[in-house]
């Protein structure tokens, strides 16, 4: 659990307690089989209402996890701003020695949820539901993270 936690760390938005919280509320993330079951299971997904051809999609649906919610859709916040890797975030990927795998999703995380922030935001969305859209695709990269490096923590013990 310690790996996880530390490389969640390389995210912006999500230091020390949130990523503890994460790791605690949802435990191992490899039983998730997708980032979309992730994404059901916090109740970050819209509620969809459909008969015959018609779909209509409403709100969230609230039903998961409501304190991993929280703490993700707070970390989200973080990425309204530009892209960067300075201060806080860069003094922790340094002291936590991360591998540049988990360091390139981090950028690539920061690179698409600022995009989607933008992109949204020009269309004259909602922030709050901007910043619910945002949680809801950092939920993927955390669990991308958090995957790859359970199975990097299996194969340096089975060694």
């Amino acid at each position: 659990m310690r790996a996880v936690i530390e490389a969640l760390q390389a995210l912006r938005g999500v230091a020390q307690t949130t990523a503890a919280t994460i790791v605690s509320e949802l435990g191992s993330l490899s039983r998730f089989e997708s980032p979309r079951q992730l994404m059901g299971y916090s109740g970050l997904v819209s509620r969809e209402h459909s008969s015959g051809t018609h779909i209509q999609r409403g709100a969230i649906t609230k039903t998961g996890n409501a304190h991993l919610r929280r703490v993700v859709v707070e970390a989200s916040w973080a990425y309204q701003h530009r892209p960067n890797v300075t201060g806080f975030l860069l003094r922790r990927q340094k002291n936590l020695a991360l591998d540049e795998g988990t360091k390139q999703m981090a950028w690539k995380a920061q690179q698409r949820l600022h995009s989607r922030y933008k992109k949204l935001a020009g269309r004259g969305k909602n922030k709050n539901q901007i910043i619910t859209a945002l949680g809801r695709e950092l939920l993927g990269f955390v669990w991308a993270i958090a995957v790859k490096t359970e199975q990097q923590h299996k194969l340096a013990q089975a060694a």
